[in-house]
């Protein structure tokens, strides 16, 4: 992996995977070292005109997943990227690390399982054209997937505090198992055909679902490998 002088990870999984606790986490643990490091989350819901428009959809209000069409779906989540485009652009300048919670790569996941599989690929390379060449988004340095079961997932989704854009328990996405299950072999699949800048770590073993700090150290390892290199 090319060493960079600003590092760009992002915290990949489902809904539940432990994205947001991990990224937070790493965030945190980096600082402490003494490192210049910032994480932005996406869909900013609360903070672009996309992102509330990608929290209306997530709460049910332009019909069922199945009655939007994944290519214009991915035009939302892909126009809050946009508008944080320099907001990413000046943290990245001001700091060693930017930590993604979600990236391009959950448009891909989330909006190409929707898509039987030979179709797939007309979808990632929509997304990636409109990202990274149309709106000009950096590549990401390193891509962390956590790697969890819809099952469990959707257990820890239950616990989870209440979110801005919905007053409901699970949006749209995190009530649908058999989706989830999707998403999850789609992020596997892109990660397993891109092993120069994707690494997977299992969020849960034969013992069943890891601590929040043994996930914690392996993602800290791969990302010092990331940042060190």
């Amino acid at each position: 992996m090319e060493r960079s002088d600003n590092v760009l990870v992002a915290i990949e999984g489902i809904d539940g995977s432990g994205k947001g606790t991990q990224a937070r986490r790493l965030t945190q643990t980096l600082s402490d070292q003494g490192r210049r490091v910032e994480l932005l989350s996406f869909p900013r819901y609360d903070d672009t005109f996309f992102g509330r428009t990608v929290g209306r959809f997530l709460n049910g209000e332009f019909g069922s997943l199945s009655e939007a069409n994944p290519f214009l779906v991915s035009l939302l989540f892909a126009g809050d990227r946009f508008e944080s485009r320099e907001l990413l652009r000046e943290k990245m300048e001001s700091n060693d690390l930017v930590i993604l919670d979600r990236y391009v790569a959950s448009n891909i996941a989330h909006q190409g399982s929707k898509l039987p599989v030979e179709q797939q690929p007309s979808l990632i390379e929509f997304v990636q054209t409109l990202e990274y060449e149309i709106y000009g988004l950096p590549r990401a340095t390193l891509n962390v997937l956590l790697d969890l079961p819809a099952e469990t997932a959707q257990e820890l989704i239950g616990r989870k505090n209440a979110r801005s854009y919905t007053e409901q328990s699970h949006d749209l996405q995190e009530a649908d198992r058999d989706y989830l299950e999707s998403v999850r072999q789609t992020y596997l699949t892109v990660a397993e055909r891109h092993p120069d800048s994707w690494r997977i770590i299992s969020a849960q073993n034969e013992n069943g679902l890891r601590s929040i700090e043994s996930i914690g150290e392996e993602l800290l390892t791969l990302v010092l490998q990331a940042a060190d290199s």
